[in-house]
């Protein structure tokens, strides 16, 4: 069983059906003995992408969102002070707030995060992709 954790892009992309979705990516979220949480801070980022505009090809996502991730059987990952805490104590060399607070809570709660983004080397995080 993989408990993970997914970053917004690939939450995104998974729910559009994306190519730029890994492989390895799909095999890991499509399986049945994964455990799959969501963030708190990626409903965040989608509500702030889209009111920007910045979230053409999936434009339902933040109305959806409790609805889109119940139909896929993720878990909501919520935020607490542990992970808030656990963020404002990461190295200062990234300063994303949705980066800092994923990467806190796949430290906090011991998640493999799914994620192409290769900034969550400097916070020495277990990433697939």
């Amino acid at each position: 069983m993989s408990a993970l954790l997914l970053d917004t892009h690939a939450l995104l992309w998974w729910q559009t059906d994306s190519e730029r979705l890994s492989a390895v990516a799909r095999k890991l979220i499509a399986d049945p003995s994964s455990v799959i949480f969501v963030s708190a801070a990626s409903a965040w980022e989608i509500a702030i992408k889209t009111k920007l505009g910045r979230l053409n090809g999936a434009p339902q996502a933040a109305e959806r969102f409790a609805e889109l991730l119940a139909a896929d059987g993720f878990i909501h990952l919520p935020i607490t002070h542990h992970h808030a805490l656990c963020a404002g104590g990461l190295p200062q060399a990234h300063r994303d707030p949705f980066d800092r607070m994923l990467a806190a809570q796949a430290i906090c709660d011991g998640l493999t995060l799914v994620t192409v983004d290769p900034a969550f080397a400097d916070f020495q995080v277990d990433t697939h992709w």
